[in-house]
């Protein structure tokens, strides 16, 4: 039993309208799910993926008041997003164009490399996936050209102080791969542990960084909540809660977020995964010709629509 690579990556914003903005005027993501947080209806959810919002494209923020990161270890610390190598210097001038400060083409773990921060200091990369993973589906309103959207998550990289207890369940609970160590000199992740997911590439490869000198992170505006593996199958889905449970690691149960089954779980240096279904995935109650462009609501919240709805902000 094998995890597919990454599902999603929830991040948190304060400031959704500038988020909104950078992530669909900026990036050329799509809003594919206008969602509120199913346990906070106060805040949104939102979705950013390709043009069918398909699974492992997804970067998503809660819409949280908070003040911003408190950077440190115990947490995820860049997302990469994954692009066409040839794709890298047109990216690379158009963050220019857009005021975003970058390092131009740089490389890590020999793959070409951008690294950027969006507006409230998320740290986000391109990175030149050599025309590995699922192929995305271009969203047609995009600014971006299709040829140079983004392809979907990239390597995501985490933080820990002692790599021992984490490494036990990436390995021993969550079938990972250890395939190699590299270093990056010119930043702090001067020692980093590649571990690879069912198919491998850079859209299931999930890199540890030791930084044992670093404070704790708080979590705050700017940082990420929580990273999501992606499963096929209910049955797989599971067979993964029978395995984590047995494994002695405690977690939430089965949780029906409607547009797919959850499972958190805290890995032992207090990073928060998940494990997602691919299925039934966002189409499952919008129209994928206008998905994003309305509330959408699972089947539990409905009846709460106008007291939820009349509590959000416009973000457009």
């Amino acid at each position: 039993m094998q995890l597919g690579g990454f599902h999603h990556l929830t991040a948190i914003t304060a400031s959704v309208r500038e988020n909104y903005h950078f992530y669909t005027r900026v990036l050329g993501m799509r809003l594919v799910k206008r969602s509120v947080n199913q346990d906070d209806v106060s805040a949104y959810h939102l979705f950013y993926a390709d043009g069918a919002g398909s699974p492992g494209t997804d970067i998503t923020f809660f819409d949280w008041s908070m003040p911003r990161e408190r950077r440190g270890t115990h947490s995820l610390v860049r997302t990469q997003l994954r692009v066409q190598g040839e794709s890298l210097e047109w990216w690379a001038r158009r963050l220019a164009d857009e005021n975003v400060t970058s390092t131009g083409i740089i490389e890590r773990d020999g793959r070409a490399t951008i690294d950027f921060e969006d507006p409230e200091g998320q740290r986000l990369s391109f990175v030149d996936d050599g025309g590995s993973g699922d192929e995305p589906v271009p969203w047609e309103r995009s600014p971006v050209p299709a040829a140079h959207q983004v392809r979907g998550l990239g390597p995501i990289i985490m933080s820990v102080p002692d790599l021992g207890p984490t490494e036990a369940i990436l390995v021993h609970v969550m079938n990972m791969r250890r395939v190699r160590d590299y270093a990056h000199p010119q930043s702090s992740l001067n020692q980093v542990h590649v571990y690879e997911m069912g198919p491998g590439g850079p859209g299931a490869e999930l890199h540890v960084a030791i930084q044992p000198d670093l404070a704790i992170a708080r979590q705050g505006a700017g940082g990420v909540h929580h990273v999501a593996f992606r499963t096929p199958t209910f049955e797989e889905y599971d067979a993964w809660i029978a395995r984590v449970g047995g494994a002695g690691v405690p977690h939430s149960g089965p949780i029906d977020r409607f547009y797919f089954r959850s499972l958190y779980f805290r890995e032992p240096n207090g990073v928060l995964f998940e494990i997602a279904t691919d299925g039934p995935g966002f189409a499952v109650d919008e129209n994928p010709q206008t998905l994003g462009e309305h509330i959408a609501l699972p089947p539990f919240l409905e009846p709460h629509r106008d007291r939820i709805v009349a509590a959000l902000k416009p973000i457009e």
